[in-house]
């Protein structure tokens, strides 16, 4: 089994279409493998992929290379994957299958309050992001390198719209529903539910956010350049 750090948090059919997209990206994944597996969901919302066959291990390998896995178990200077589940003036809070708490000045991510971070990288509730588990006594614990640079290089791209609490194919509909289609370049998958809306040069983040944000019953944020 392997617990996925991406969340199902929707409810009805929403949830219903979630767990349809999970199953599809989970196929393209390992369809090639000798497997059978099945596709749920824990309490705490976290998506469980149970794998048996012979290619098991290469299955188990893949969806924790593609999603990461949370675990029970840490090791100091490791690096995992939790979601952003909540931020105040002393760091982030992300959800690993228990808190952990990034402090403010382990961000790394330039000047202000944690607050205003997420509002200046796009940070949308149930990402996920990767962590390095540094001391467990002082709770210590840091954005992962590769994180940083991943928020980085958004500042310096042509700009986002992020999202939450839809799928990728539910955000590519919206945007063409709402005549934008053009103005863009992709829908970059964050996690399951989170999207990454990837802007052309001459396309404006908040007024593409201002056009779909009647389609969606979502968190949207921009990334501006």
């Amino acid at each position: 089994m392997v617990v996925l750090a991406t969340k199902v948090y929707v409810e009805g059919d929403a949830r219903e279409r979630s767990l349809d997209a999970l199953r599809s990206l989970v196929a393209n994944e390992i369809e090639d493998l000798d497997v059978e597996y099945t596709v749920g969901v824990r309490r705490d919302d976290f998506a469980v992929v149970t794998i048996e066959g012979d290619d098991e291990v290469v299955a188990r390998n893949l969806l924790r290379e593609e999603y990461g896995e949370v675990t029970p178990d840490f090791e100091a200077g490791e690096t995992y994957v939790g979601t952003l589940e909540a931020w105040d003036d002393d760091g982030f809070v992300l959800d690993a299958g228990e808190d952990v708490r990034v402090p403010a000045d382990e961000l790394g991510l330039g000047q202000g309050t944690p607050v205003q971070i997420v509002e200046r990288f796009g940070l949308v509730q149930h990402m996920p992001l990767r962590f390095v588990y540094d001391d467990p006594d002082t709770e210590s614990h840091r954005l992962a390198d590769a994180e940083r640079d991943r928020l980085y290089d958004w500042t310096r791209g042509a700009g986002r719209v992020n999202v939450n609490s839809a799928t990728r194919g539910e955000v590519r509909a919206t945007v063409n529903r709402a005549g934008h289609a053009r103005d863009i370049v992709t829908v970059e998958r964050l996690g399951l539910l989170e999207q990454s809306i990837v802007c052309k040069d001459e396309t404006d983040p908040p007024g593409l956010l201002a056009a779909i944000g009647d389609y969606l019953p979502a968190e949207i944020r921009c990334v501006i350049p």
